[in-house]
């Protein structure tokens, strides 16, 4: 496509995102790009837009010969994927929202895309309005990146800014969510950390080279938080955010999970409040970079779709350069977690699990310990996730193999029985 060809787009999908767009389209009239036809589900729903635009027929948008990019904001990650397949065989651009279905799908995607030669973009799927795919691929395409930290989910920031800020338990903070509609009414995929973990999985593709699935990356989100936990991580001067994370290791595999963090007030992350999303990026040559936006709602999401349509008018794609034109890195499970771990009853608390203790109370309500395990001891069971424990990271929580010795603590041989006692 040039900058000056028409774009005339087939939508998936008129929900809050594509609603949204539709809007974002009448008033950007230099785009020169029409919606000529909207597939959706539910066609006796009420629409602000004429009825001519809307079909139940898929068939209408994926073999109309003047449709030339399809947008698909659905949230069926199955028929997404049949959309996107069948799209980009038919010659058509494509731009997604779907991270579930690129989470679960990217090795197909990455073939078809090769296979046609055509773009799939996607940068409304992680962060919303922050660009953050884009900067991946153009701004730290030969740079070394060091490390990303990164608050992905609007929804789960915006309820521990009501734990932490307001003093609401977690059921009281996710009904409010809820209500104002910055969480479904299933919040799994938000609450308990999966629409986090999805993006993140081809976040490390742009950033790393890494192709995993989500099952590979170790994640929990903050259904178990307490405001116990909230009150602890004030008295150390802290916030609690569900973090992603990935650092370059010395043995140059990949740290990456997605967990509720210890935030130091003085991070940059500590400001991400609400359903605000930010990013954190630490690179050999332009050292440390922070991006802040909406990571949720109407208008920020249809931005980010919008900018992909207009990049579609450059013939712009996808290089993955860092998967293609660089030594992709691998995943690593060798390295420590510094963790904090409350429980409502002490026995919950996995003592013989942690390479050593630093701290530890006993509570008639809630008990903690604070301590180093291994990355695998967590990845390989799931105490840490049952009902009444919470397992937050410390700041600075990932522990190198070479560097744990020199951290170890002394303790005698009296104050481990206390501890295990």
């Amino acid at each position: 496509m040039s900058e000056n060809k028409k774009l005339v787009i087939g939508l998936f999908g008129f929900g809050v995102v594509g609603e949204g767009l539709y809007k974002v389209l009448q008033q950007t009239t230099s785009l020169n790009g029409t919606i000529k036809k909207v597939c959706i589900k539910h066609p006796e729903k009420k629409r602000n837009a004429p009825d001519t635009l809307f079909t139940t027929e898929k068939e209408a948008l994926l073999n109309d010969k003047d449709i030339n990019v399809i947008v698909e904001v659905i949230d069926d990650a199955g028929a997404a994927f049949d959309i996107v397949q069948t799209a980009l065989r038919n010659g058509k651009a494509v731009v997604s929202a779907s991270k579930k279905m690129i989470a679960e799908h990217l090795p197909e995607i990455l073939s078809l895309q090769k296979e046609t030669g055509l773009p799939f973009l996607y940068e409304s799927a992680a962060c919303a309005s922050i660009p953050v795919i884009r900067n991946l691929e153009e701004y730290y395409d030969n740079d070394l990146l060091h490390s990303i930290r990164a608050i992905v989910n609007g929804s789960t920031n915006f309820i521990l800014t009501k734990i932490l800020e307001d003093k609401l338990d977690f059921a009281d903070a996710l009904k409010l969510a809820q209500e104002l509609g910055f969480a479904e009414s299933d919040p799994k995929l938000d609450v308990e950390g999966y629409d986090a973990a999805n993006k993140w999985t081809f976040l490390l593709t742009h950033a790393y080279g890494i192709v995993a699935p989500t099952s590979s990356i170790l994640f929990n989100g903050i259904q178990n938080i307490q405001l116990n936990d909230a009150r602890i991580a004030r008295g150390r001067e802290c916030e609690i955010k569900l973090v992603a994370q990935a650092k370059k290791l010395d043995d140059g595999g990949v740290a990456a999970f997605v967990l509720p963090q210890f935030v130091p007030q003085h991070d940059a992350l500590a400001f991400v409040r609400q359903e605000y999303n930010g990013v954190v990026i630490e690179s050999g040559f332009a050292d440390k970079q922070f991006f802040y936006g909406k990571g949720a709602g109407s208008f920020p999401t249809a931005s980010a779709v919008l900018s992909d349509i207009s990049a579609l008018r450059y013939d712009y794609k996808y290089e993955y350069k860092k998967l293609y034109y660089h030594e992709p890195s691998k995943l690593s499970s060798d390295f420590y977690l510094k963790v904090y771990i409350s429980a409502a009853d002490w026995s919950q608390l996995p003592k013989e699990e942690l390479e050593w203790i630093d701290e530890w109370h006993s509570g008639q309500q809630r008990s903690y310990l604070g301590g180093v395990i291994h990355y695998s001891r967590l990845k390989d069971s799931d105490w840490w996730k049952q009902p009444g424990v919470s397992l937050i990271l410390a700041p600075e929580a990932i522990i190198e193999p070479g560097e744990l010795e020199q951290l170890r603590p002394v303790r005698t041989k009296a104050s481990l029985e206390d501890i295990l006692a």
